[in-house]
């Protein structure tokens, strides 16, 4: 699934390509599974429409128009952005690569710009969503998320207040996009293998330094997720990302890789660091 670092590489992506554009061409699927609006009134509200920013919060982008509504946009399980040339790189997909080609196979929507430019959303296990929205940050279902995990990321006595109040184990409430919108699976596990804590945990059972190490761990891992553009394979060596996708595996550093199921979610984690 499209994590943080991924989704704002998407974001980055349409901003260079749409930013200060008008559409010109609007092409939709007919897929009421993924389109909550009919083909005809996306055409009808996003053709002609100059594109002021692209904005995001969690995993959930959008485009702000000129007018009413704008283009809000989930990429479920396995949904990307592409243009021609380029997409976004989805380790959970192996070696698939959907954006090959153009269009890509599976889109459901495709604009075109004044400049020659295009963007197109493929969905190949159709579990994304593509809506309208007049203020997407203030309406269903972005008004129900937590904060930002890269941007909003609560001072340190907040997040400790914050942590204090959950039972959850941390794995679960990492998890939770009504406490940190933007973490998933594999986030999740590297921020808890970075800040040494067992995933199990309750999270109002972490101490004030377990709790500043996890704050600081969902920043740094995040922040060089979003640098190396959601590409992991600039991802440090060391991380337990490149050994986290398959059993009987170890660490970098020769640490055993353990796979349990917390929160409903399998885990990866490395009972020798993580205490």
């Amino acid at each position: 699934m499209p994590e943080l670092p991924e989704v704002e590489a998407a974001r980055t992506t349409a901003e260079h390509v749409a930013g200060g554009r008008r559409i010109t061409a609007v092409w939709c699927a007919g897929d009421p599974i993924v389109l909550e609006a009919s083909p005809a009134r996306l055409r009808r509200a996003l053709l002609d429409r100059r594109v002021r920013g692209v904005g995001r919060h969690g995993k959930h982008l959008w485009l702000e128009l000129d007018g009413q509504p704008w283009l809000a946009v989930h990429f479920g399980m396995s949904g990307g952005l592409y243009t021609p040339g380029r997409g976004v790189r989805l380790r959970s997909s192996g070696t698939r690569d959907w954006g090959a080609g153009w269009p890509p196979r599976f889109t459901k929507l495709r604009l075109a710009f004044h400049d020659g430019g295009e963007l197109a959303i493929a969905d190949p296990r159709r579990l994304g969503r593509i809506r309208l929205r007049n203020d997407p940050r203030h309406e269903l279902p972005i008004s129900l998320l937590g904060f930002d995990a890269l941007r909003e990321l609560p001072p340190p006595r907040r997040f400790l207040a914050l942590l204090g109040t959950r039972a959850a184990p941390i794995k679960a409430l990492l998890l939770d996009q009504a406490f940190a919108a933007g973490v998933g699976n594999w986030v999740a596990d590297e921020v808890l293998y970075q800040a040494g804590l067992d995933p199990r945990r309750p999270a109002r059972a972490l101490s004030p330094d377990d709790g500043r190490r996890l704050r600081a761990a969902i920043r740094a891992v995040l922040t060089t997720a979003v640098r190396a553009g959601a590409d992991s394979r600039r991802y440090p060596k060391t991380w337990l990302f490149h050994h986290r996708w398959t059993r009987n595996t170890v660490t970098a550093r020769g640490e055993p890789v353990r796979h349990d199921t917390v929160g409903g979610r399998t885990t990866a984690w490395v009972p020798a660091v993580q205490r």
